[in-house]
């Protein structure tokens, strides 16, 4: 599909939604991608990419981030307390804050570092067993804890189940992010990133859709 084809649908379903062109962050899923590939979108004018795993975003983007001015990276993956420092050195944002104990480490870290990045609560909003994310009956606590421990908490990210239909779990997302006062939404990928921004997302995160379709190998 390529770069190109997600911006124009993007833009598309903002004006479709009654939103600004523009207003929707688009995030370059760039994880296990081979360098050309995302080197081409970078060559392209992208600048906000996602990235799952800090070890390999240490590998590759400090080496970027001297070639080409501006860039943004987000945290997309679930985040260890052991990788909490490097993480904090590399990620602008990190959209898989998840748990107390994370939260608890997080807060200790930013004290220290006297810089934050943009936080987003990953809620589960299809309470399933194998995936990390705040239940949604506990979201509002686990906000008022962050904002306890001094977090500036961004918005909200969920993941909704691969079988369902998305629409409800981004409105539950968005009414959660509302009762609190959170602007941001990152929801919507490759599949359903359309239906994600008629519910208001700020962020979606797209990968194969742009760089094409990933080898594990």
């Amino acid at each position: 599909m390529g770069l190109d084809e997600i911006r124009r649908r993007i833009s598309a379903a903002e004006t479709a939604s009654g939103r600004a062109v523009g207003e929707v962050t688009l995030i370059a899923v760039s994880k296990v991608q081979p360098p050309d590939r995302v080197e081409a979108v970078l060559d392209a004018g992208q600048r906000v990419f996602g990235e799952n795993y800090v070890q390999e975003a240490a590998g590759k983007w400090p080496g970027w981030r001297e070639r080409f001015a501006g860039i943004e990276l987000h945290m997309i993956g679930p985040l260890q307390t052991n990788k909490l420092k490097p993480a904090l050195e590399l990620f602008d944002a990190i959209h898989t804050l998840d748990r107390p104990s994370l939260a608890t480490k997080l807060a200790r870290q930013v004290q220290v570092r006297g810089a934050c990045p943009q936080l987003f609560v990953q809620v589960n909003t299809g309470a399933e067993p194998q995936k990390a994310g705040i239940l949604p009956d506990e979201a509002d606590a686990f906000i008022a804890q962050c904002r306890a421990l001094d977090l500036a908490i961004s918005g909200l990210m969920c993941i909704p189940p691969e079988d369902r239909d998305p629409v409800p779990h981004f409105r539950d997302l968005r009414d959660i992010a509302a009762r609190n006062g959170l602007a941001g939404l990152s929801m919507g990928m490759s599949a359903d990133f359309e239906t994600a921004i008629a519910e208001g997302a700020t962020h979606v995160r797209i990968g194969s859709a742009i760089f094409g379709a990933r080898d594990y190998r």
